[in-house]
């Protein structure tokens, strides 16, 4: 679990309780509905530093401390008052429905700037390429890139015939190993060095060696698919297509 969810899942349970205690001096001056008001910003914001499940705990946190601290009678789970009852139900049913929407949010904006960062990648891997003093250049440059948006833990480029049967990313992001079906979300990186073929328009230039790093989660498939781009860049500074054929 990233350290961030996992800080994340700790303050659903401990942010709410805080905030509920701490109101507890003053509840003899606030409405239950300011209260509640009140608990819903703290699951509003261990939504936005987790996920949806740390998001859910919050708000179920939130009306059970909202019960616990400002219900009669108090320091108990029993709700006496029907109107107690009804906004410790709309503080769990807001609280639920906020959280889902902030954890939203938050997948969004990341979704957005990686898209961002990828779509920077490749226009400045493309500039390079029209400037770049010859075609090794450009094929060190994605080398480069490759190893930073898949995390690698190393890389290297092959020209020449295609050896061996190594594992293949393909240009749809998925991977293939030979008489097998791989499921890459569910069993990661296979073993070995992984195949990518710099290809254009069909035609075969060479293949990048890559190397997953040990342990490391595989990349979602945007950034599979900006490597694939990426070899692509690099089959097209090469120039003239050899006459093995990328579907060899």
């Amino acid at each position: 679990m990233p350290l961030r969810d996992a800080v994340a899942l700790v303050a659903a349970v401990l942010a709410p309780f805080a905030v509920a205690l701490a109101l507890v001096p003053v509840r003899d001056g606030m409405t239950h509905t300011n209260v509640a008001l009140v608990l819903v910003v703290a699951v509003v914001a261990v939504s936005a530093l987790g996920n949806r499940y740390a998001g859910a705990l919050a708000a179920l946190s939130a009306a059970v401390w909202f019960d616990f601290f400002h219900t009669l009678p108090y320091e108990s789970l029993h709700i006496e008052g029907r109107g107690d009852i009804e906004t410790a139900v709309l503080l769990l049913v807001v609280g639920l429905a906020v959280s889902q929407l902030a954890a939203r949010a938050r997948m969004l904006r990341v979704v957005a700037l990686t898209d961002a960062g990828h779509l920077e990648r490749l226009h400045e891997t493309a500039r390079f390429a029209r400037f770049a003093a010859s075609p090794d250049d450009v094929v060190e440059q994605v080398r480069r890139e490759l190893v930073e948006v898949l995390e690698l833990r190393a890389c290297r480029f092959e020209r020449g015939s295609l050896l061996g049967h190594p594992a293949r990313l393909e240009q749809d992001g998925s991977v293939t190993v030979p008489q097998w079906v791989w499921d890459l979300d569910r069993q990661g990186w296979p073993e070995g060095e992984i195949e990518l073929r710099a290809t254009l328009g069909g035609s075969y230039q060479g293949r990048y060696m890559m190397t997953p790093t040990a342990g490391a989660g595989v990349p979602p498939l945007e950034a599979r698919l900006v490597a694939v781009t990426l070899a692509a860049q690099a089959a097209a500074a090469l120039g003239e297509p050899s006459p093995v054929s990328s579907r060899h």
